[in-house]
Parts: C-alpha cells; structure tokens; sequence
C-alpha cells in the first residue's frame, strides 16, 4: 500500500464508506429479489400455474 501521509484518514474513510455502501446496496437488492419472487409465487398460485 503506498504512503498516503497526512491523507491517510481521509482515504482509507472513503475505501470503508465505498464498502458500507456496496454492502448496503447488495443487501437491499438481495431483499428485493426476495420480495419480487414471493410476489410472483403468489400471482402464479392464484393463477393456478405450477413449476414444469
């Protein structure tokens, strides 16, 4: 890792709020996905479809 000096603070501040967000995002989508699958299950059941 290179030197960052006086700016070490402020970069490496930034590397963990890059991480907080990017798991923040990965969370939020995984639970959408989630939510839109349930949604969908249950659109299909009372259509009366099946998997196959």
């Amino acid at each position: 890792m290179p030197d960052l000096g006086k700016f070490a603070g402020a970069v490496l501040g930034s590397y963990a709020a890059t991480a907080v967000l990017i798991a923040l995002l990965l969370g939020v989508s995984l639970w959408q996905a989630a939510r839109v699958k349930r949604a969908l299950t249950e659109v299909e059941a009372r259509q009366g479809k099946t998997d196959g």
